[in-house]
Order: structure tokens, then sequence, then C-alpha cells
């Protein structure tokens, strides 16, 4: 077996192409689209920097067997007390040999830059993309840009000596399903004050859209974790520029108070529905295949991208505003049946009990695995929070 750095074109695109091998056989794998792996190693992505990455494969003959990535986000590696790294976009078959080797490397280049503990699979940028390892429910297909991966992996990666850092689940509920009376009385209680309102973007320009969706981000989690970082306007204004050309408006909405936004539900329709067609390639042929289903066979789920309330505005019922605010006015609508939440983790048991009372189903888990590079650094799971 021999590894090889990603260097050329014939290495990208052996990296790109593994997981078609890896998933021959499996009818739930949905091809990532290519363009948007590529994107997480390139200057596109915020969080890239050519010295804080590397990629390999490991080939065994002129086959390829495995693939890997390690890095290090500036923006976060010296957030906790010891330097952390990650390692993602991991694919390998059934062999622990294999799977060592390709491990082995990371942990050496990592190691070489000063670190002390490794999370993993992750992504290298924000939470909401390619992130853990899929160790329960492979019998559903896989949802856009959620990790999914063989049941094996667990194993390859817990007998390397990862260990559970935190554990991710997500939820699925049928939209037509009737919302707890607890947020039905919020939602009555509340907007008797007509000082609260609550409108989807239809109306909203993009622009507008990126403020008020920072103002909300910023005022929910501002201090709830170590690693937060305040989204500026511009960064919102490229987030949510991003989400345009698969963006449903009727389903993005917004709490205000007096005109202030102070809570948000931000949805996509379920991208894989779609991109079941067009197999990974976004190309001419691609693209009409994506639109002529988005026309004619659109989406049935919704997938719950992310949802908060300012923190001034908690425990004030907006949160069963928000809920029964979508099901009275998205249901009618009649495209979308299903919702699927991705994902919320076992540190933050406040959102887990509203996810519960929302009636939603726990339906597939996930895994973020931590390995202690340094020895000497004991493992500790992950802090619990509560935000929403």
């Amino acid at each position: 077996m021999k590894l090889i750095e990603i260097k050329d074109k014939y290495t990208e695109t052996e990296f790109l192409q593994l997981p078609y091998f890896i998933y021959q056989n499996d009818k739930n794998w949905i091809p990532h689209l290519k363009k948007d792996i590529r994107k997480v190693f390139s200057t596109e992505n915020k969080a890239y920097e050519k010295d804080g990455c590397i990629r390999y494969i490991l080939q065994e003959g002129s086959k390829t067997i495995g693939r890997i990535a390690a890095f290090i986000n500036s923006k976060t590696s010296n957030s906790e007390e010891f330097k952390t790294g990650g390692i993602g976009f991991f694919e390998c078959i059934d062999d622990q040999k294999a799977a060592d080797i390709l491990l082995d490397k990371a942990m050496e280049w990592l190691k070489g830059k000063g670190v002390q503990v490794v999370d993993g699979p992750i992504n290298l940028g924000e939470r909401d993309q390619f992130w853990g390892c899929l160790v329960e429910n492979f019998e559903a297909k896989s949802s856009y840009g959620i990790a999914y991966n063989p049941p094996y992996y667990q194993k390859l990666l817990e007998a390397y000596g990862f260990q559970n850092y935190f554990e991710q689940y997500c939820f699925r509920r049928d939209m037509r399903q009737t919302p707890n009376p607890i947020f039905q009385r919020a939602y009555d209680n509340v907007l008797k004050d007509p000082d609260y309102t609550v409108k989807d973007v239809r109306d909203h320009s993009i622009e507008q859209i990126a403020k008020d969706f920072v103002t909300v981000y910023n005022g929910a989690w501002k201090g709830s974790y170590r690693d937060f970082k305040e989204m500026t306007y511009e960064t919102g204004l490229k987030l949510v520029g991003s989400m345009k050309p698969v963006m449903d408006k009727k389903i993005i909405y917004f709490t205000y108070h007096k005109e202030k936004p102070v809570g948000f539900a931000v949805s996509l329709p379920e991208l894989n529905e779609l991109f079941q067609y067009v197999n990974g390639d976004l190309n001419l042929w691609g693209k009409i295949k994506f639109m002529y289903h988005k026309t004619f066979n659109p989406p049935k789920t919704m997938v719950g991208i992310v949802f908060g309330v300012v923190k001034e505005y908690q425990k004030k019922g907006i949160e069963g505003v928000m809920f029964t605010w979508g099901h009275h006015n998205i249901i009618p609508q009649g495209q979308y049946t299903s919702f699927v939440q991705n994902w919320v983790g076992d540190f933050n048991p406040k959102m887990l009990k509203i996810t519960e009372r929302l009636g939603s189903k726990h339906y597939r888990t996930l895994i973020t695995y931590r390995y202690m590079v340094d020895k000497n650094v004991p493992f500790e799971r992950h802090p619990e929070v509560n935000v929403n």
C-alpha cells in the first residue's frame, strides 16, 4: 500500500471518485456534489489555508482504496485549552491496516503542527456539513451535507483510538402532525401583543435577509460557545447568497418585536431529493435534470438548517410561536409533508427538550470523535451548553 499526497489533477480526481467505489452497492448513498467538496479545499472556504491542510489517497497497486484530509482551522484551533486539529473526508475499504495507514499519516502531520487533540471526521469550516460518523440508521437515504458512511467506519475509528466526544441526533416529523398544545398556547399568548409579528421572507431582499439573520444569530449564540465568533454582515450576506439558488423563501421566516428580528427558522428543501438525479456532477446536463425535477417533482421534505431566538427573548414563548406559525402557514401550501432536523448535539439538552416537545422522532445518530495525540491531555466529553 502506498500513500500519495493530493497535488495534481489525477490525485484530485481519485480523491473525488473513491466514494463511488466504496458505495457502489449502497442504494441509500447519494453523492455529494463534487464542486462542494472542491470548494472546501480552496480559497472560497474562509477556513482553508494552504499550509494548514493536507490530503492523501491510499492505493493498493493502481487502485485507490482510501482517502483522508487533515487540517487546522486557525480560527478555532486555539479556542480550547489544548491545540485542536481535525481529520475529515475519510473513506476507506473495510481493512484496519489501510485505515491505520491513513490515520497514522494524518496524525503525524498534525503532531508536526503542534496539535494535541484531533476531532473527526469533521469539516474544515462550519458544523452544518460533512460532520460526524454515522453510527445508527443506515436504512434511510442520506440527507444533503450530512455525513453518511458504511457501518464499519465506527469500528475502524474506535479501534484506532478515537473516543466519543459528542453524539449528534437527527430528527424527523410528519409536517401534518398537530402542534403540541404547549406551543399552540404560546403562539396564542404571544401574538396577542401587536408588537410581535411573524413573517416569511418572500418580500425580503437577500440583503435584508442577511441583515436580520446576522442580528438573530449573534443575539442567540454570543457567549454560548467557547469558539463562538460573531458573524459579520459581509459573512451573512455571503452565506445567504450561497443559499439563493436553492432557497424557498416560503420556509424561511422571522419573528419580530417592534420590527426588530428576535427569532428565526431557516429551512431549505431536501436537496438530495433533487441531487439524487445528478450523480454528483452539476454540469450542464446535471443542471437540466436538477431544474426539471425542481419544477415537476419538487422535494417533499424540508430540512431545518438553523433555528434560534435572541437571548433576551428566550423563555418568552417565541420558540412555540415559531414552530406553530410554521405549521399553520407552510402545511396549507401543500408541498412539504416531512421535516428533518439536522442535527442537535447531546451537549445541548435545552434544544433536545424543545425538539422532543415538538413531536419529532430521533431517527439517526452520528458521533464526532476525539483522538488524544498528546497522551498527557485528559479526555473529556464536549461541555454542556443550553442554547436554542
